[in-house]
């Protein structure tokens, strides 16, 4: 087998694993173990090692349980909260760009939005959340160490790679601050109903992490386009699910979607776009389904919440974009009138 169709089925397989491991487990937002599973198993390399998934978790409960130490600020001090809330976002892009620690970055965002957000609607939610994100990378290590030796990755080659180029920091500083200021509203609005924003923090640090890597011209089609399909591929997997609703139909369907998606960010399948696309695809695709699948266990109507959740990303997804074209035409702008002769032909 070739190494993309190893690679396929290895991520195809662990987030599967994952999505059945966790619902079994009955975790509350449950979709976020495949999502992990996801994230965590698409670079191709070996899984963690105990000791360093060990680190993770400690890191994963110190940055997540940073949204739990928020709430007393948010009562009593909310202005302070929430210059907070976006020094925290801040670091998050940070440690994104200049240190190369997505996955790190991933759960400093999380920890000072949606725990924040949720903890301050409902303490215990949040305390439960905190556990689920610990649960839920677990569930996708062991599952990535079952998967592995199945579809390991080639041994590595003797040539060293050239280490990548230092981040430029007036670049990183000003892309910092253009994701902040993407995630930072959503975050204002999760205060009033964080109910019905989870998703949205979810889908909005998505988001913000995308547009750390593609310029105003691609804004659109990488962040509307990405969320069209997935909202499409969402539809798809429910009529699906809904054919047989049981754990071991949806086990397949994310199987066989996840093959699909992976197959396409992978380069096994000719795709217009790039992996970051098809990565967003398959996130904002856990994003709609698991809270549409609890929504079902708890009686409420599902095509509605459903209907207004998708409503709710297209927004967001608008908004990012425009952020991104309007604080980079305004950045343009002020270069041009600071060197006016630099853009002129030599």
């Amino acid at each position: 087998m070739d190494i993309l169709s190893r690679r396929v089925f290895r991520l195809s397989l662990t987030t599967a694993l994952s999505l059945a491991v966790a619902y079994a487990l009955g975790l509350v937002f449950a979709f976020m173990a495949p999502m992990f599973g996801f994230l965590l198993t698409f670079q191709p390399s070996p899984p963690m090692k105990p000791k360093a998934l060990f680190g993770l978790v400690i890191i994963i409960a110190i940055t997540t349980g940073i949204g739990l130490l928020l709430v007393p600020l948010f009562m009593h001090y909310p202005i302070v909260a929430v210059m907070v809330v976006a020094a925290g976002l801040y670091l998050s892009f940070h440690l994104i760009l200049v240190l190369r620690q997505g996955v790190l970055g991933l759960f400093v965002a999380m920890g000072f939005t949606l725990i924040a957000a949720a903890a301050l609607y409902d303490f215990r939610l949040g305390e439960q959340l905190v556990i689920t994100l610990i649960s839920s990378v677990l569930i996708a290590a062991a599952c990535q160490w079952l998967v592995y030796p199945w579809f390991p990755e080639d041994p590595p080659k003797a040539s060293a790679s050239p280490p990548p180029n230092p981040a430029d920091p007036t670049e990183t500083r000003w892309i910092a601050t253009r994701g902040t200021l993407i995630v930072l509203p959503v975050v204002l609005m999760a205060l009033a109903n964080p109910s019905l924003y989870i998703a949205t923090i979810l889908k909005s640090v998505s988001l913000a992490q995308q547009t750390s890597h593609i310029d105003t011209a691609q804004a659109g089609r990488e962040l509307l386009g990405s969320t069209f399909v997935a909202g499409c591929l969402a539809a798809l997997f429910w009529l699906g699910l809904a054919i047989l609703p049981n754990l071991w139909m949806y086990f397949l369907w994310t199987l066989l979607f996840t093959l699909y998606i992976g197959s396409k960010a992978y380069g096994a399948l000719r795709s217009r776009y790039g992996p970051s696309f098809w990565m967003n695809v398959m996130t904002t695709l856990f994003i709609l389904l698991g809270p549409a699948v609890e929504d079902i266990a708890s009686g409420k109507d599902v095509y509605m919440a459903s209907f207004v959740r998708l409503a709710l990303f297209f927004f967001v997804t608008l908004y990012a974009w425009w952020t991104v074209a309007l604080l980079d035409a305004w950045r343009h702008y002020r270069l041009k009138r600071r060197h006016p002769l630099s853009e002129e032909p030599v």
